[in-house]
């Protein structure tokens, strides 16, 4: 190495002051393609999809029954008089539409609501429990009172027995525990399930998820829920949320089929919540789940 003079250092300060000035454009720019990736992920997140899950559950020869699962709807909006999400209803052509809660919403009006449901409900038999928000308006009994007045079955403690194509099932229901104790909620299940005949499909519409602890007494084939929004941030290819309300973080239960420990299949929708929500949905689409009973 030969001396350096004064004019190479000049020459080396300049070339590394020049390095650093260069740094904050190509900073600023990394910093705008990962916001873009995530606004655009954002968005596409926001895009509802149709899940269809095949069930072996039928006990006789019946020829099939085709249920929508509606979840965590919020009152959200979808397209004008709620035009996007109806397609995608009658695009399946479901036998019955069940409605696990959190239909209605705390804070957003109930117009989006109302409107799906006083469509849906002149074509297919609906059958609805309440969750956690419609007892956060403090309007639960209202709500319940117009879903009865529209024709929709409102489930709370009850079981009511159909015959679809051939197959009879006891679709049970219960209200969110959001207003009871335990002991209140555990006999709604009991009262619900008493109703019940072993030699049908037995089906219990709830919100929680997460109280598999209690659905694991008793001998549903089917409990369908919501309430989890897949953790409004979902880990893909691990199935679980970053957090999920009476979960926490990492939440185990928020999406898809679960098998419990009595031989139950639990099955959660991650919903339909989207402006509603204070966090967007990553990874993770709102949705509408089709459950074809085999």
């Amino acid at each position: 190495m030969g001396h350096r003079t004064e004019k190479d250092y000049i020459i080396s300060k300049g070339l590394l002051f020049q390095k650093k000035k260069n740094d904050k454009p190509k900073i600023r720019k990394g910093f705008l393609t990962v916001l873009i990736f995530f606004i655009v992920w954002t968005l596409w997140s926001w895009v509802p999809v149709t899940e269809r899950i095949e069930l072996e559950l039928l006990k006789n020869s019946g020829t099939g029954v085709r249920i929508a699962l509606i979840t965590d709807l919020h009152s959200c909006y979808y397209g004008k008089n709620q035009n996007w999400l109806i397609r995608r209803i009658d695009k399946e052509h479901p036998d019955i539409i069940l409605l696990a809660g959190d239909i209605f919403d705390d804070i957003l009006k109930d117009k989006n609501t109302k409107l799906l449901m006083e469509d849906i409900v002149k074509k297919y038999p609906c059958y609805y429990v309440t969750g956690n928000h419609e007892y956060w308006s403090h309007r639960a009994d209202e709500m319940k009172e117009y879903m009865e007045s529209i024709g929709v079955h409102v489930l709370a403690g009850d079981c009511e027995t159909v015959t679809i194509n051939g197959s009879t099932l006891d679709i049970c229901g219960v209200d969110d525990p959001n207003d009871l104790t335990m002991e209140q909620w555990t006999k709604q299940i009991d009262e619900a399930f008493s109703k019940t005949d072993e030699s049908h499909v037995r089906i219990l519409v709830s919100h929680r998820p997460e109280k598999v602890d209690v659905y694991e007494k008793y001998d549903f084939d089917l409990v369908v829920c919501g309430h989890a929004h897949a953790g409004q941030i979902r880990i893909p290819f691990l199935n679980k949320g970053v957090y999920a309300p009476d979960q926490g973080l990492m939440a185990e239960y928020v999406n898809g089929t679960y098998t419990l420990s009595n031989g139950s299949i639990m099955e959660v929708s991650r919903g339909l919540a989207r402006e509603s929500t204070i966090a967007p949905r990553f990874f993770n689409h709102p949705e509408v789940v089709i459950i074809e009973l085999k």
